[in-house]
């Protein structure tokens, strides 16, 4: 048994701190609320697991004192004992990564023992509610003093005085501990135990493991990765730390799998860092200037980032010329639309390197031919994926780019060095959602991804809701071409609402025909020099429908209740097999707080996918509102009885 007064000297001094595999803090304000009314309740709140080592300081995180000798690294109570911490010092732990709004500004109701987070109009100038953190920094005199200037509250005193002394006596409550201990106990064995205990939330990946054996050689490995994520953030692209721990492991080691990272000296993984992200800075420019892929959501095939890396390595850090650059591009593009790294990823890298090492970016594309039955060939059927989410959905930013597609207002290539300040480009609906909608169409068909091509804001807002059987005869006067830049069919039979579906047939195939000679030039060194593409800006829809415009409310419900943010329209695909099952409305890979749960999708057009999904350990949602009451009723339960791991609900929820 340790005192809460102890435990948080400890965290102090340095003699209790967390080991650097512990995910961040994602508690929200509710489950910080329900853990101190438990307290004040006198209810149980659950034992800690704490690893007893003389671990070396570079496997803790932080940048904190840490102690000599024995210490204390928590494995299970982080979300608790930080509350906590942040609650009674005002502040965040040394170890701490995450919100500390979560924590900061609680009141408590000496009235009606309730707590809340401040909120001016209801608590200015009522001493009544009693700033927690200040009670614990400074005592009961102040509070005291503050309730004492109300005479209406005298007749109470005596028994508002009790209350924040039985709140303050929260310092004085033992927490059970549970201690790992012994000289088999090394980073392995604890992680081992730590996905055990933590069973119901996020486990650690084994690039979690690895990282966690890198940062006890050098301690700064961790900041130093965040800082190239950051770095590449603020160009527009977002990545996470396995993906850039495969990179570094591709230079340094030319494996796979992260166990290879074990015999690697810190030198040499700082080195292979410094080197990785070079490879991935100097091909993110090269998707930009060459393909137009310039932003996040049009940035296919990360998997296939290591092999580029592994190459450039062994290649002296750069490609030879640029008909070799354009060999790589077709196999990158090619390897992101048939999803070669969405199943089983370290057995296809393990290929991919073999082949790489024997003979180059030629085996590679070789290889790729082979697993696709014999040919590389687009087909028009394979634009027949719906929203941003799907694979077909980049290549079309991609074709619009490098092949001159014209604005349909202006007439002018949507290059940034010819549109001046029109740079800022939409997603348009060829054929209007409400139109469609009023054909009946499916859902799955008004937002497939022919129906899409990009136009500037200001295009976009001038065609409205217009059909396209009225605006695309006043382009075809104004500005000949330039429907058929945007592959665009121009017989006007198929520009009638009546005649969509057919529409759609006719400009897949006009899509599928344009990359496969863009995609040949690349394979055979034949396209002429070009000037680098300068970045555009790409902002999201305005034609929202309403089962969108139902979405994003409850994403802004689901993020102000502290949820983490979705990806919307994210597609979905079997690990197995590497087809795309679903494309969600909304998903949360690491679950709706990242480290506590399981995924969560919210997929409206419910089909024989989701019994696949389930199999796969996703928690699923048909329906807004059954994702809406769940927060809310798991919010209630944190705000009542917290739990570190909250129990999930039934998967299928409609």
């Amino acid at each position: 048994m340790s005192k809460l007064t102890t435990i948080l000297d400890q965290i102090d001094s340095g003699t209790m701190l967390l080991p650097e595999f512990q995910r961040g803090y994602v508690w929200n304000r509710d489950q910080v609320r329900g853990l101190m009314r438990s307290l004040y309740l006198g209810y149980p709140v659950g034992a800690l697991l704490v690893w007893e080592t003389e671990a070396d300081p570079g496997s803790v995180r932080g940048t904190g004192q840490v102690a000599a000798g024995v210490k204390l690294l928590l494995l299970d109570g982080q979300q608790r004992i930080t509350s906590l911490y942040g609650v009674v010092r005002g502040r965040p732990p040394a170890f701490f990564e995450g919100d500390a709004a979560a924590f900061t500004g609680l009141r408590f109701n000496v009235e009606e023992q309730t707590f809340e987070f401040y909120a001016p109009a209801k608590m200015r100038d009522d001493p009544r509610w009693v700033d927690v953190t200040a009670l614990f920094l400074h005592g009961l005199a102040p509070q005291i003093t503050a309730l004492n200037s109300d005479p209406a509250l005298m007749p109470h005193l005596a028994e508002y005085l009790t209350r924040l002394t039985k709140l303050h006596s929260i310092l004085e409550r033992d927490f059970h501990q549970e201690k790992i201990t012994g000289p088999g106990m090394g980073v392995e064995a604890v992680v081992d135990i730590f996905n055990r205990v933590n069973s119901g939330g996020t486990k650690l990946s084994k690039g979690d493991l690895a990282l966690a054996k890198i940062c006890a050689d050098w301690p700064e490995a961790r900041g130093a990765m965040r800082e190239s994520l950051g770095t590449w953030k603020k160009a527009g692209y977002d990545f996470n730390l396995d993906w850039l721990l495969r990179n570094i492991n591709a230079v340094a080691t030319g494996r796979a799998t992260f166990d290879a990272l074990e015999n690697v000296p810190s030198a040499d993984f700082e080195s292979a860092l410094t080197s990785s992200t070079r490879y991935i800075s100097g091909f993110l420019d090269t998707l930009s200037g060459r393909l137009g892929l310039d932003h996040n959501r049009v940035l296919m095939g990360r998997g296939a980032f290591p092999v580029v890396s592994r190459f450039l390595h062994l290649n002296g850090g750069n490609f030879t010329d640029g008909a070799e650059r354009d060999r790589m591009l077709f196999w990158y593009i090619h390897s992101a639309l048939w999803g070669r790294y969405a199943s089983a990823t370290e057995t296809a890298l393990t290929q991919d390197y073999e082949t790489l090492n024997g003979n180059g970016i030629d085996g590679l594309i070789n290889s790729l031919i082979r697993r696709r039955g014999g040919n590389l060939t687009i087909d028009g059927q394979d634009f027949e994926g719906f929203g941003r989410g799907s694979r077909f959905y980049p290549l079309l930013y991609l074709l619009t780019r490098v092949l001159g597609a014209r604005d349909l207002g202006t007439g002018l290539p949507l290059k940034s060095e010819m549109l001046g300040h029109l740079t800022s480009l939409q997603v348009h609906h060829i054929f209007p959602k409400a139109l469609l909608y009023k054909y009946d169409y499916r859902r799955a068909d008004v937002n497939a991804v022919a129906n899409f091509c990009f136009l500037t804001q200001q295009t976009n807002l001038k065609i409205g809701k217009r059909s396209p059987k009225e605006y695309f005869v006043e382009v075809e006067q104004k500005h000949p071409g330039a429907l058929a830049s945007q592959w665009i069919p121009l017989d006007p039979d198929l520009w009638k609402p009546e005649n969509y579906l057919s529409f759609l047939a006719a400009r897949r195939k006009l899509l599928a025909t344009a990359a496969n000679t863009f995609l040949a030039e690349l394979r055979d060194g034949a396209t002429a020099a070009v000037e680098p593409l300068g970045r555009l800006a790409l902002l999201g829809e305005e034609d929202f429908d309403d089962q969108e415009r139902q979405v994003e409310q409850l994403v802004a419900e689901l993020t102000g209740l502290g949820c983490a943010t979705p990806e919307l329209d994210s597609e979905i695909v079997d690990p197995e097999t590497g087809r795309a099952l679903i494309t969600a409305e909304a998903l949360w890979p690491e679950g709706l707080q990242p480290g506590l749960g399981d995924p969560v999708v919210l997929e409206l057009d419910a089909g024989s996918e989701l019994s696949r999904l389930n199999e796969l350990g996703y928690q699923i949602f048909t329906s807004i509102d059954a994702l809406r009451q769940f927060v809310i009723r798991r919010n209630a339960q944190s705000a009542g009885t917290p739990l570190d791991v909250i129990t999930p609900e039934p998967t299928f929820v409609g």
